[in-house]
């Protein structure tokens, strides 16, 4: 792979995010999305879940009903940090997820969406392999919040996570729209500044209660939770049409006919006589 391959950078991005995660203010930041997933997952039934993308340090999906989970990892482990206690199932492309169509209940992407090349390939994949009904739960950071603000100074550095492509709910709703989902909650939490102190991180935590309560709109972490449309099919009504009845010769066709109904269709077949007629005059007959 060259260096302007689209999935070579999209693997160094996850690289780079996965290990700011791994360390502060990372890990206070996938703290945050794991607490907050436990008041989403526990909602969200099914027999299948899906993680595209691995998230070091905590476990997101641990508070998820659904028995059987399954990690896509989209960036291969470097040498010698190969985890033998991780959930990952196997290494996947997000533009060509290696499952069925209408094979998986609920798809949990962290951070994915960001810093894929084609963000609308991955949610049509999504869309592919959920069943009717199935849900997909977008995390990832909010343009308008104080992430957004570090990335604007810190993003000409080209490091994740400040190198992301940050979408608004409102561009994330019109994508699901178009593909078919119905929003159905959006979550914003983490009201802090990015701090690499852990002490004055927990100083900080006050903001919490305060960004919820009075701009709820300005937390840096989203989580939108959709679901996948499925329009129920109408039966259309069938329209018989009179077919004419074979009638043996010799045989007469019953008729349900009434006598008047007789004696008005004989009085339309008589003749009529032309007005001004010798009779009608009352001349003498010739």
């Amino acid at each position: 792979m060259t260096a302007n391959d689209p999935k070579r950078r999209e693997r160094l991005a996850r690289q780079e995010l996965n290990d700011w995660l791994s360390r502060a203010p990372g890990c206070h930041v996938a703290s945050a999305e794991r607490d907050a997933l436990a008041d989403v997952l526990p909602d969200l039934f099914g027999y299948h879940l899906v993680q595209l993308g691995q998230m070091p340090v905590v476990d997101l999906m641990h508070t998820s009903r659904i028995a059987h989970q399954v990690v896509l990892q989209i960036a291969a482990p470097r040498r010698g940090e190969i985890d033998t206690q991780s959930q990952c199932g196997a290494i996947s492309d997000t533009a060509a997820l290696p499952l069925a169509a209408g094979s998986v209940d609920v798809v949990l992407l962290p951070h994915v969406l960001e810093f894929a090349e084609y963000p609308h390939t991955v949610l049509r994949e999504v869309e592919r392999i959920l069943i009717g009904e199935g849900h997909v739960v977008i995390i990832g950071f909010n343009p308008l919040s104080l992430f957004g603000i570090w990335r604007m100074m810190l993003g000409w550095r080209r490091r994740a996570p400040w190198a992301g492509h940050y979408f608004s709910g409102r561009r994330l709703k019109d994508w699901l729209t178009l593909l078919g989902f119905d929003i159905v909650r959006r979550k914003l939490v983490y009201f802090r500044p990015p701090c690499r102190s852990g002490e004055l991180n927990d100083r900080l935590s006050f903001l919490e209660n305060l960004g919820a309560r009075f701009w709820p709109f300005f937390g840096s972490i989203s989580i939108i939770v959709a679901s996948k449309r499925v329009v129920p099919l109408t039966a259309a009504r069938m329209h018989w049409r009179s077919r004419a009845r074979l009638v043996a010769a010799g045989i007469t066709e019953p008729s349900s006919r009434t006598w008047s109904d007789r004696r008005d269709e004989s009085e339309r077949r008589r003749p009529r006589r032309a007005k001004g007629s010798a009779d009608e005059a009352g001349g003498p007959l010739l």
